[in-house]
């Protein structure tokens, strides 16, 4: 191809060479010749002739491509060379702590003090469990100063049955749990009692609590959860209760809202105390329902509700029904996110009062208290909540509540006469409940700061003003201070602290027990409190433990002419375990 493509170019050299030889023959004079231009020649980039990069060649024959194989001869080479296998960087990690299903717990102390308690659970298959608590305090007294016998116990039992389903869940429980205590708090800074009297005295009294209950929760269904419990309560001087409750929750779709309704169905009802000059019988039943509307958009949450409560009441042979419906209205809004967040609202509800609630409040109560429900017209309040850094938390509010039959507690005092035998637990050394209109401002702020997962603290703090028909609002204080603070100090050792302090507070007692004495109103002094807790874990399985309480042991009464133990301790261990 390239040899036939020289002999083209030769050719074309070779005939113009020849047409320049004859021009030049036939007129070798060619003269002088004028000539006019009269336009000038403009070369424009059309006329240009540009050559092409790659010339288009036309062969007669396409030439195929030849095939190349490629052939790898490998023979073996010999080498001592061994490359060390790859893997990944070690990374320190934090051994898993192996969880226990169940734990048993004693502790002994001073003033002959046992705590003990024993959890067990178990997984009868993937979707149902059964579990149970044993739980034992008590104490063999000893206060100084107190001249009746002052010791106490507390001993119950729990079971309970639960199932898991993917859209419901349901469990029953069992309990049974009894208490003793003692009236040990004679006013023996008011009377004088002879040693016949006191020697004749029997304080001792024991609560009895049996109860039945469950709860079922379901999801994706309008129907959200129920509560339910049947409980008797009855204690060793004739006194019964009986008391049962049902507490169903749904969730209503109305025009693309969805409102929350809550219903409520709750009766206690019974007989109190032994005396036969004035038996107390009460009951008291409360219906009501509670529907509530959930707006939410952006930074603001408002929830629209209210309570209607009919309530059915009979004391003293005494019918009183009623009708009453309470605000029950919250909002928040993030001012800056999570940072400051500013709520309040307006919450109001019919509160159910019993003799078994009257007691864990104080279970040196007489057995002759007459029993209403209370009424919390409203409670308005407004707060600010928020973080003051990643793990320091605020919440600050102040409210004003008005509840109708607020029930206080008030020193009882018999009449008492030597020549007249008395209950024992009227002379002085019990306490009446008494019910008033109570306004209350209060003013409540606390402080959280989790430094680390090994550091804890938190304060709180409440100040309150009551407004009452009464001479005062009898045994509530106005200031109540709390503080604690938790520290792992190693992974064995760990420890902590908490401290609270209660205000004055003010009762009413009748001196020397005569209808010629004029109530005196006595002030209760302001007590510290400070106890603490250390811990330390021996192994996965057990661990021990110190609780030290009223550490400045400090004689103060919780209750008129009630004083407490001193400095306390109590030395135990933990074990835990499976089946």
């Amino acid at each position: 191809m390239k040899i036939k493509f020289q002999y083209k170019i030769a050719a074309i050299v070779a005939f113009a060479g020849l047409q320049g030889a004859f021009a030049q023959k036939k007129d070798e004079n060619i003269g002088t010749e004028v000539v006019n231009v009269v336009k000038p020649y403009t070369p424009t980039i059309s006329d240009a002739f540009k050559v092409k990069e790659t010339p288009v060649i036309e062969d007669e024959k396409e030439i195929q491509k030849e095939e190349i194989k490629y052939n790898i001869f490998s023979f073996p080479v010999a080498s001592t060379f061994a490359p060390a296998k790859g893997k990944a960087a070690a990374v320190d990690k934090e051994a898993r702590e192996k969880l226990f299903n169940n734990y048993a717990t004693l502790g002994m102390g001073n003033y002959g003090t046992i705590n003990a308690e024993l959890f067990v659970t178990e997984n009868l298959s993937s979707t149902s469990y059964v579990g149970g608590m044993l739980r034992h305090v008590s104490s063999q007294g000893g206060i100084e100063g107190v001249v009746l016998d002052d010791k106490y116990s507390n001993t119950g039992i729990d079971l309970t049955y639960g199932n898991r389903q993917k859209d419901f869940s349901w469990s029953t429980d069992l309990g049974y749990q009894m208490q003793k205590y003692n009236w040990y708090g004679l006013p023996l800074e008011y009377t004088t009692f002879d040693e016949a009297t006191i020697r004749s005295i029997d304080p001792a009294h024991t609560y009895n609590t049996a109860y039945v209950g469950g709860r079922v929760s379901t999801k994706d269904s309008f129907f959200h959860d129920a509560q339910i419990q049947y409980k008797r309560f009855w204690d060793d001087y004739g006194s019964a209760e009986n008391r049962f409750f049902v507490t169903p929750s749904f969730d209503v779709d109305v025009a693309e809202e969805k409102i929350k309704v809550d219903l409520v169905a709750d009766y206690v009802g019974g007989t109190l105390g032994d005396d036969t000059l004035l038996p107390v019988e009460y009951s008291n039943f409360n219906l009501g329902i509670q529907p509530s509307l959930l707006y939410q958009k952006e930074d603001l949450s408002v929830q629209l509700g209210a309570g209607l409560f009919y309530t059915m009441s009979k004391l003293y042979e005494e019918k009183d029904n009623k009708l009453n419906i309470y605000p029950q209205v919250k909002a928040s809004y993030k001012l800056v996110g999570d940072l400051m967040v500013a709520y309040a609202g307006a919450e109001g509800a019919m509160k159910q009062n019993s003799y078994a609630d009257f007691v864990t409040q104080n279970p040196f109560v007489s057995p002759n208290l007459a029993v209403t429900p209370t009424s919390q017209q409203y409670d308005v309040y407004v707060g600010l909540k928020g973080k003051l850094a990643s793990a320091v938390s605020y919440n600050i509010r102040g409210s004003y509540m008005k509840e109708d039959n607020r029930a206080l507690f008030v020193n009882y005092s018999g009449i008492y006469d030597n020549l007249i035998v008395q209950d024992n637990y009227a002379y002085g050394n019990s306490f009446n409940v008494i019910y008033d209109d109570l306004k209350t401002v209060s003013f409540f702020g606390e402080l959280k700061a989790d430094f680390s997962q090994d550091i804890a603290f938190g304060i709180n703090g409440t100040f309150s003003s009551y407004t009452t028909d009464q001479l005062e609002a009898w045994n509530l204080p106005q200031i109540k201070v709390g503080a604690n603070l938790d520290v792992n100090i190693t992974e064995k050792w760990s420890a902590g602290t908490n401290v609270f302090f209660i205000g004055e507070r003010m009762d009413i007692i009748q001196p020397n027990f005569t209808a010629l004495t004029e109530p005196q109103v006595v002030t209760l002094d302001s007590y510290f409190d400070v106890n603490a807790h250390v811990g330390y874990k021996y192994n996965e399985r057990l661990s021990g433990f110190l609780r030290l309480n009223n550490i400045t042991n400090q004689d103060y009464q919780k209750w008129v002419n009630y004083p407490v133990q001193g400095f306390q301790f109590v030395l135990g261990a933990a074990y835990k375990f499976n089946f």
